[in-house]
Parts: structure tokens; sequence; C-alpha cells
């Protein structure tokens, strides 16, 4: 094939020649510009330019080396965030249902507080309750509620908000009879004795005549206490009998 220079001053360049020799061209035509270059100035900012350039580039390649890093952290974090949330709304639940039961037991309680007074007290007196000794009377009365103290400087309505007084105890009366007094003294120390009366006070005791026979008529006054649990004893309703 016959090849016509056109340029005769210059030589052609021989296609696919050596890589290392366009690497080396490339260096001395930097070089070349470097040694046109004169403004020291502008050689001071292309070198900052330079400087950032590469220090950004391994900010870069930092931040997303610690990307990398983190995001199993994340998914980590992720995930106990999720179990601690599932964790916390079964808590709730289970707190909801407690606050329930506690309530439903309140009303329970409250309904069936005063309900098993009478049957106790019923069964300490007639343990208590010596030979030749009867009753006559046995009901309710009214303890003196004391008022309650207002602390000095203390505004009213803080005090019926936090001083309420607590409900007042079962307080009842017996009137009987007995012919013989060291069977009411001894009556006396066994209603002290209960645990579940208390406060027994001896209101009047005095010799009547009754169907000619002279005879001590006494008052006594007692409250009602809830004995210690070790003291109750329970029983089934209902019994199967075989």
């Amino acid at each position: 094939m016959i090849t016509v220079n056109l340029r005769p001053g210059q030589k052609r360049k021989r296609s696919g020649g050596n890589p290392l020799k366009g690497l080396f061209d490339s260096l001395s035509g930097l070089r070349e510009l470097g040694a046109k270059v004169k403004d020291p100035l502008l050689m001071g900012a292309v070198g900052a330019w330079v400087v950032v350039i590469a220090a950004l580039g391994l900010i870069y390649l930092n931040q997303v080396r610690q990307l990398y890093t983190l995001e199993p952290r994340l998914e980590q974090a992720r995930s106990e965030h999720r179990r601690f949330k599932a964790f916390l709304a079964d808590k709730r639940r289970q707190e909801k249902i407690r606050d329930s039961l506690l309530a439903q037991i309140t009303v329970i309680r409250q309904v069936d507080g005063d309900r098993y007074i009478w049957p106790h007290l019923l069964d300490e007196i007639t343990k208590a309750l010596p030979a030749y000794t009867w009753l006559v009377d046995l009901g309710f009365t009214a303890p003196a509620a004391p008022a309650p103290v207002q602390p000095a400087g203390a505004p009213a309505d803080s005090m019926a908000d936090s001083l309420r007084p607590p409900p007042p105890p079962v307080v009842f009366q017996i009137n009987g009879r007995t012919i013989d007094i060291q069977a009411y003294t001894r009556f006396l120390r066994q209603l002290e004795a209960s645990p579940w009366i208390v406060d027994v006070v001896p209101v009047m005791a005095q010799t009547v005549v009754e169907k000619e026979r002279a005879i001590t008529a006494f008052t006594i006054r007692a409250a009602y206490n809830r004995a210690d649990s070790a003291y109750i004893r329970t029983a089934p309703f209902s019994q199967t009998v075989r």
C-alpha cells in the first residue's frame, strides 16, 4: 500500500506504540507546562486545590468505610428496637390486666369487707360466754369520731384531701345478766383474749332483782378488729358425701 506524507516537515506517528512512552510524554508535557507557568500564586492555588481535592477524597473514602462498618450495627439496633418495642407493648398489656384485676379485687373487698363481721363477733362472744350468764341485747353503737386536727398554715382544701379520717371501727355493746359476779369478770377476760375483739370496756355492772332473784346486770362496750390471717379458718361451701 502506498502512503503519501502531505506534511513533509513531520514524521508520521506509528500506530500501536509503547504505552509507557505515552505516559512519559504526558509527564514531560506537565514539566513543560510547569516551566511555562512563571506565576507562583497560580502554582500555589493549583497546589492548594490539589491538596483540597485529595483531602476530600480521603474524607469520602473514610466516610464510606465507616458507613459500611456501621450498617451491621444499625441493623442490630433496629432488631433490638423491634424486640424491646414488642416487650414494652406486652408489659403495658400485662400492667393493664394487673390494674384491672386489682380494681376488681378492691371492689370485692369493699363489698365483702363488712359481710362477715357479725358472724365473727357472734362466734367469739359465744365462745367467751361463761356458764350461768346470758345476753339480753347485742347491737351496734356509733363510736365517737375525733375531729381531724389541721396543721398551722395548711389550707383547708389540702387538709380535706390529705387528712381524711379512716372509716370508723365497728363498735358494739353487750347487755347481759349473770348470777355470779366472777362469771362477769371471766367474761371480760375472755373477750379481751379474742383476736377479733379489742377495746373491751365495762360500762356498767349493778345488781337488779328479776323474778324475785338478785342478779348482776352488766353492759360492755367493745370494738371489732380484723384478726391476723393465722386465726382465719376457711371451709368449703359444699362437700361431696359418698
